[in-house]
């Protein structure tokens, strides 16, 4: 039943006038001959944003692979992890969130930029700026997660130190959105559908949102990796991969209300009307507008002045980058 709602969901979205020039490049899927596997582990994450990842499935599918998984895992560094340790071998995930394994040496490969602007700061009256926080308890997933390495890098950007200065709060039961709902601490940092269900239940202010404020609305927010041995071993593999998932991208742009019913209906996320909304809100289609390499360069620096890592931007990018597929993709999948 879900292989024939992910086939109706493309077959109907590549229908649709919006999107009909994403077949566009099969010139360019013969030059480049199958992929070298069939084969490719995503991660399974909670949240709305890497949504082209969970609707991916039949695109993939277009490119030659037949045993298409998803790995539960958690979102920010620990999905980084699951990666580098070979138990996934492609996702979408936070940018800071993949520097930081391979600050330490791990073995991952960025290739391509997915979506910018999914988080939101949200705190209590009184508090105005990211300076306010100072002192104050913040809520986040957990530590290494990536609120809390969204945040540090804000923090560290006005002057404070993220170690020192903010009381972290993570808890799993009951969760730092429940807490900050029943005003036991002071600021939330969430990623969708936490930021819209906090909106609509009218319940704190937006402090900062990440697709509309600079300096962070001018990077990608969620990029995507590989596993340094997949893209190595694997290029035509991975090229594939980046061009299911950013066309998946565009597709939700055209088509938010089928992509918020299928990824409920496949059990990614509970309530259509969330999903939907953060569909709506997070500006996929823009993916082609931004620079992959300014956004490794602009976090490195932010990760380097909060102290969590110690690489330049000019080492990270030459060990753990590969823009090649995705420069080639901006040209083959102009809008």
């Amino acid at each position: 039943m879900q292989s024939t709602q992910s086939r109706r969901l493309f077959l109907s979205t590549l229908s649709s006038a919006g999107v009909a020039g994403l077949m566009g490049a099969s010139a360019s899927w013969a030059q480049e001959g199958p992929p070298e596997t069939t084969t490719v582990r995503l991660a399974k994450i909670a949240g709305i944003c890497i949504a082209p990842q969970y609707v991916a499935d039949e695109l993939l599918r277009a490119e030659g692979f037949t045993d298409i998984s998803f790995v539960a895992t958690e979102a920010g560094v620990p999905a980084a992890l699951a990666l580098a340790h070979g138990e996934v071998d492609f996702t979408a995930n936070y940018a800071p969130a993949f520097l930081i394994p391979i600050d330490a040496g791990e073995p991952i490969t960025i290739v391509g930029g997915e979506h910018i602007g999914c988080f939101e700061l949200i705190a209590r009256e009184g508090i105005r700026s990211i300076p306010d926080l100072k002192g104050k308890s913040v809520g986040v997933q957990s530590l290494g997660s990536s609120p809390h390495l969204f945040l540090s890098t804000m923090v560290a950007h006005v002057g404070l130190n993220p170690g020192k200065d903010i009381r972290w709060v993570t808890s799993a039961a009951p969760r730092p959105i429940e807490l900050f709902a029943a005003g036991k601490i002071d600021a939330f940092l969430g990623f969708a559908p936490e930021p819209q269900d906090l909106r609509e239940r009218g319940i704190g202010r937006v402090i900062v949102n990440s697709a509309l404020d600079r300096p962070w609305s001018q990077y990608f927010c969620c990029m995507l990796a590989a596993h340094r041995d997949y893209v190595r071993k694997h290029p035509i593999a991975t090229k594939r991969v980046l061009r299911a998932i950013i066309k998946a991208a565009d597709v939700c742009a055209v088509e938010p209300e089928r992509v918020a019913q299928y990824i409920v209906d496949r059990g990614f996320t509970p309530r259509y009307d969330l999903a939907l909304q953060s569909l709506k809100e997070i500006p996929y289609a823009r993916w082609r507008e931004y620079n992959a390499e300014d956004t490794i360069r602009f976090y490195a620096l932010r990760l380097h002045e909060a102290g969590m890592i110690k690489s330049t931007p000019n080492k990270i990018m030459t060990q753990a980058t590969d823009w090649r597929f995705f420069n080639e993709l901006k040209r083959e999948l102009k809008a």
